[in-house]
């Protein structure tokens, strides 16, 4: 076989491969932005068969009844008062990831084991005790109560730690003898250095407050301290029937994850780029 015949053949590899993954990718984002379209459609139209993908009358009422009937204003508050919260809690756990990296302390090695052995315990097992404990403390049925238990986490103390040891300790000393303290030092070289992994953790962090469900579900009881998938559950409960209100509502929670997703996937890329390399 000649050579030309050979690149002939790899190209049209090529292309049936790529038309085989667009076509893949097409069929995967159909039902996507099928629930984005029926959102602005009317109920009938949702119901009618056979099924419609472009709305013949875009209309907000859907949207407007999350807001004005079923309590999703209450519901998005509470949610960015945990997501507010979990960035600050992300924000802690760079400081104990840089702790961990960078001091010299004793018993700094067990522990960071003991942090890592926290991972290995299922939430569910620590849901009843920490519960209880909160119950004591009388923060059941508080927004505290729902913040506190998230605040840090021993998955992203260990991310944080594993990437930042890789920072040149001769930098951070560099930083010092010009004046610097511990926590400038911390804002100004370590953060910024860490740009990737703070983006990845960002996302998950983001991710987990916006979709906050069993926890807030079991410590809240009052309907006011509810989170946005706590107040979907309830929607699709009440409206079984209202298809185009339960749209409206998967895609309240679904779009702000996609935005968040398309600003900070360079970051990400990145971060897999340098660990890579590394």
């Amino acid at each position: 076989m000649e050579r030309g015949d050979s690149v002939k053949i790899a190209k049209a590899f090529q292309w049936t491969v790529g038309i085989l993954l667009t076509i893949g990718g097409l069929l995967m984002l159909l039902p996507f932005v099928w629930m984005i379209l029926s959102s602005f459609k009317l109920e009938a139209e949702v119901k009618q068969i056979p099924p419609t993908l472009w709305p013949q009358q875009f209309t907000l009422e859907n949207f407007r009844n999350l807001f004005d009937n079923m309590a999703f204003g209450v519901y998005l508050k509470n949610t960015l008062i945990i997501v507010l919260f979990s960035f600050i809690g992300l924000f802690l756990n760079a400081m104990a990831g840089y702790g961990f990296a960078k001091f010299h302390f004793k018993g700094r090695g067990v522990l960071f084991y003991l942090v890592l052995a926290t991972m290995m315990i299922p939430g569910q097992v620590t849901m009843i005790p920490v519960y209880l404990i909160l119950n004591q403390l009388h923060l059941t049925n508080s927004m505290a109560g729902i913040v506190l238990p998230g605040l840090v986490g021993a998955f992203s103390i260990f991310l944080f730690r594993q990437f930042m040891t890789t920072i040149p300790d001769e930098l951070l000393e560099a930083t010092r003898l010009d004046g610097a303290g511990e926590f400038r030092t911390f804002l100004q070289i370590v953060l910024p250095i860490s740009t990737p992994i703070l983006a990845v953790q960002a996302i998950l962090t983001f991710i987990g407050g916006w979709n906050s469900f069993l926890w807030p579900l079991i410590v809240a009881n009052d309907e006011k301290l509810y989170t946005l998938s706590v107040g979907l559950s309830l929607l699709k409960g009440q409206n079984e029937s209202q298809f185009a209100l339960q749209m409206a509502g998967s895609a309240f929670m679904v779009v702000p994850i996609i935005f968040i997703f398309i600003i900070f996937q360079k970051y990400i890329i990145d971060n897999y780029t340098i660990s890579g390399i590394k």
